[in-house]
């Protein structure tokens, strides 16, 4: 006898998201705090690609860095966000088999992404403290760019793989994702198949990226804060530790709900769905919302052009 709770098919046309399970009374609540805070991440990101472009005097490495990480920012939470606010909003939960796997490929593209990034920005604050007369020779455009690219395809080809094997699995069991979004291994585990290639890939990718940039940003920062305390006045000292710690700050906002989330869905059995779930959303709506505040307002130099900006147009 069949089970009921089971559906005969290989690949399926839509699968059903749950939004966040066990906590559906609550989701309009829920969509309070998310859409605001989707709100300050678009502003926020428009905002600093746009006073970098108009204003010449910001066109060097690190806002060249900056903007990667507002677009990426950008494309991250827009990936999650408007599906999300539906199922919320509206009970919209089916999504097309193919919109799901581009969702995931976007997510967990653009997620190595930022990482990535990171570690660039880790790099550009090393060279700019711990030898800033070589700076611009160091960092010109054109490594920049390299950097830029270099960045760009490392995320693009190392997800790759999790597209073509989640086509790849067939799923007979059911189509009923419970989760928010399109995680990688939330989809993979509806195959009815052994998924040992997709999580170990997972595992392989999520140790290689996070464990080489977590080193490299630690590595970058350690030299930092020994340039840092080598300074002659202590309010050069304070004044380049607060910068310093206000980016070490979104770095762990971004990594710690990652980590959390990655290990939780392959080994945190005990852990609550609806939990879980939350924290996967947190990492792809709380950096996108602090590091315009924290790369953006914190920043001297934007800060001083958005002030006139605004008294600008005031007058």
């Amino acid at each position: 006898m069949s089970d009921p709770n089971t559906t005969d098919f290989t690949n399926p046309s839509t699968f059903i998201l749950l939004g966040i399970p066990g906590l559906e009374a609550a989701h309009v609540w829920i969509s309070i705090p998310f859409c605001t805070m989707y709100i300050i991440a678009v502003l926020g990101n428009f905002t600093i690609l746009f006073i970098v472009k108009v204003e010449p005097s910001l066109h060097g490495p690190m806002y060249y860095f900056l903007c990667m990480l507002a677009v990426t920012d950008l494309v991250l939470s827009t990936s999650t966000l408007p599906k999300m606010l539906s199922i919320f909003w509206f009970n919209s939960r089916e999504i097309d088999f193919s919109a799901c796997l581009t969702q995931m490929y976007f997510i967990h593209c653009f997620s190595v992404m930022e990482s990535g990034i990171f570690v660039a920005m880790a790099l550009d604050r090393y060279v700019a403290i711990c030898d800033p007369l070589r700076h611009s020779t160091i960092l010109t455009n054109p490594v920049v760019a390299k950097i830029g690219l270099a960045v760009v395809l490392r995320g693009s080809i190392l997800v790759l793989p999790y597209l073509f094997l989640a086509r790849r699995w067939p799923y007979c069991r059911t189509n009923i994702i419970p989760h928010s979004y399109c995680e990688h291994i939330a989809v993979v585990k509806l195959a009815c198949a052994i998924i040992r290639i997709s999580s170990y890939y997972g595992l392989f990718v999520a140790i290689l990226v996070t464990g080489l940039d977590v080193f490299f940003i630690t590595m970058s920062y350690t030299q930092i804060l020994r340039a840092i305390f080598s300074l002659p006045t202590k309010d050069a000292r304070l004044k380049t530790f607060g910068t310093c710690s206000s980016h070490l700050c979104a770095i762990l906002a971004f990594y710690i709900p990652a980590l959390f989330s990655f290990l939780t869905q392959r080994f945190g059995h005990n852990v609550a769905l609806h939990f879980h779930v939350l924290m996967a959303n947190m990492y792809l709506l709380v950096p996108p919302m602090l590091n315009p505040i924290i790369y953006g307002v914190r920043n001297k130099e934007i800060r001083g052009r958005l002030l006139r900006l605004f008294s600008h147009k005031r007058t």
